[in-house]
């Protein structure tokens, strides 16, 4: 059985891998290990090493913190309106970045006007 922070861990490395636009085979080629044992670390199926988070996080361009946001002490992680954890979400906010920030900030405006108003 997997541990609720393994998952959580694994969620956040398969949700930075997706803002960046990389596949788990570039991933696993940076960290010179096979892309299967990315699905298994995506997934928590496998507990990930410090030393490979650290290499992970490396590749990823991340702090090693930023697999363990979302954590709170003594608490279970978040799953409820994981939002970031849909691939349509996280494509829309990886194009939403590459769009020019005065653009982005009207898109955002905009944004929000329709999801208040629905």
């Amino acid at each position: 059985m997997k541990h609720p922070v393994d998952a959580h861990v694994g969620k956040r490395i398969r949700q930075r891998r997706w803002m960046v636009g990389m596949t788990q085979q570039q991933l696993a080629d940076r960290v010179g290990i096979k892309f299967q044992q990315i699905q298994k670390y995506e997934t928590g199926m496998n507990r990930v090493s410090a030393s490979r988070l650290y290499e992970i996080a490396e590749a990823l361009e991340v702090q090693v913190n930023f697999f363990f946001e979302g954590l709170e002490a003594g608490e279970a992680p978040e799953t409820e309106n994981d939002y970031l954890a849909d691939r349509e979400a996280m494509e829309l906010v990886r194009i939403y970045y590459n769009i020019p920030e005065a653009q982005r900030r009207r898109l955002f405006d905009l944004a929000r006007v329709l999801g208040e108003a629905a």
